[in-house]
């Protein structure tokens, strides 16, 4: 390379260039794929959880969002085993007050129930309603919701996966 000939401020600045040059092959943007993806299985015990703080932290970990390598696009998250669904606790009068509203399909079919009510006839609904709602509403939210398994009991059928345990705290 020749020396720049003297011709004023575009010299300077096409010197700096030169010497500034990044190598950018070495900053490819590393994507998860189906392949490369390493995914868990984890358990945790519902038993007087908070049930939006613990729908939050579940969404969190079925996204995958708590890994180094998480990709938007891509089914990255752990599978989570909840057990004792039936424990869950609700804040202030949401027991009582707050309501699921649902639709038959036919005319005058709106159909209204409280947590409590759902609790006593179907345990699990709540808390996978509540993640259901922290998920994409897409393919990929779908897909990610079927990782989540939710039991009304301390017993799960999950045991040859050999799930770890998982504190609210730890994610």
């Amino acid at each position: 390379m020749q020396p720049p000939k003297k011709r004023g401020i575009a010299t300077i600045y096409s010197i700096n260039l030169i010497i500034n040059k990044v190598d950018t092959l070495s900053y490819k943007t590393i994507s998860a794929n189906s392949g490369t993806v390493k995914k868990e299985w984890y358990v945790i015990d519902a038993t007087d959880q908070v049930l939006g703080r613990l729908a939050s932290r579940v969404a969190l970990v079925l996204r995958g969002k708590n890994k180094p390598d998480f990709t938007p696009h891509v089914d990255c998250g752990d599978n989570v085993i909840i057990v004792n669904a039936d424990k869950i606790r609700l804040t202030g009068k949401k027991l009582t007050d707050k309501v699921y509203v649902r639709h038959t399909g036919y005319p005058g079919g709106q159909r209204f129930a409280t947590p409590k009510e759902m609790l006593d006839r179907k345990p699990t609904f709540v808390v996978e309603h509540a993640i259901k709602g922290m998920l994409p509403k897409n393919r990929l939210g779908a897909e990610l919701f079927r990782n989540l398994y939710v039991y009304a009991g301390p017993e799960h059928p999950h045991e040859a996966q050999q799930p770890k345990p998982l504190t609210l705290n730890e994610i």
